[in-house]
């Protein structure tokens, strides 16, 4: 098999990984649809926090930076999925605006300005101090340092599910998801030979790995304990 056979190969697996990876973060932004159509309906946030999504905002700008061709050139799937992303959190705290109470209105409005500014900041930074190299060293520890804050989630639904030994916290669509969203950037950072892509989606993997487990194991118990009657006759 000729090199360029083999490059071509390279170029398209990874690829591949890189559109999976897209296609599955797709899902896991539509996750919170539920709750938002909710919050629609009864024209209240009720006691609803839209901090989630603050926060997941500022991780997809950081990683939109990080993928873009002036930060990391190669890797533009990273900058797409983000860019959606970015999109998905801004539709989601501009309906915390419209619904919430003053209070909420104000609170969201002030930490949007500060996501935004922040975001800018990062950018004059790594353009007018940095050069190349440095910029994408620059911010590729924020982009994983944001990744991983983002694994509290996760982390306490898998708390949860421990202590209450109920998979009711953690649904199996969502999980299935984060899993194969991970292990796709995971696939696709180690094509690219990029560490700030495969460390963090590694942890990823193995957190979804683990919350799969875990619904296997108290999902199978739980069947177990229904097959028992309550009362002994």
């Amino acid at each position: 098999m000729s090199s360029t056979v083999v490059s071509s190969l390279y170029v398209v697996c990874s690829d591949a990984a890189g559109i999976a990876g897209n296609i599955f973060a797709f899902v896991l932004f539509l996750s919170p649809i539920p709750t938002f159509r909710r919050i629609i309906r009864n024209e209240s946030t009720e006691m609803f926090s839209g901090m989630p999504y603050i926060y997941a905002l500022l991780n997809c700008l950081i990683c939109l930076w990080y993928g873009m061709p002036l930060v990391s050139p190669g890797i533009i799937l990273v900058a797409t999925v983000n860019s959606i992303g970015a999109i998905f959190q801004l539709i989601y705290i501009s309906v915390f605006v419209v619904y919430g109470e003053k209070p909420m209105k104000l609170k969201m409005l002030g930490l949007l300005i500060s996501v935004f500014a922040t975001f800018v900041s990062i950018v004059f930074v790594s353009m007018r101090f940095l050069d190349s190299p440095s910029r994408q060293l620059f911010i590729g520890y924020l982009s994983v340092a944001s990744l991983i804050s983002m694994f509290a989630s996760p982390l306490i639904r898998i708390k949860l599910v421990i202590k209450t030994r109920c998979v009711e916290y953690m649904p199996f669509s969502l999980s299935l998801a984060t899993f194969l969203m991970s292990l796709a950037f995971f696939v696709y950072g180690m094509f690219k030979h990029d560490a700030f892509i495969y460390v963090p989606n590694g942890i990823g993997t193995g957190l979804g790995t683990l919350q799969l487990a875990l619904y296997a194991y108290f999902n199978d118990a739980s069947q177990e304990e229904l097959k028992h009657p309550l009362i002994d006759p």
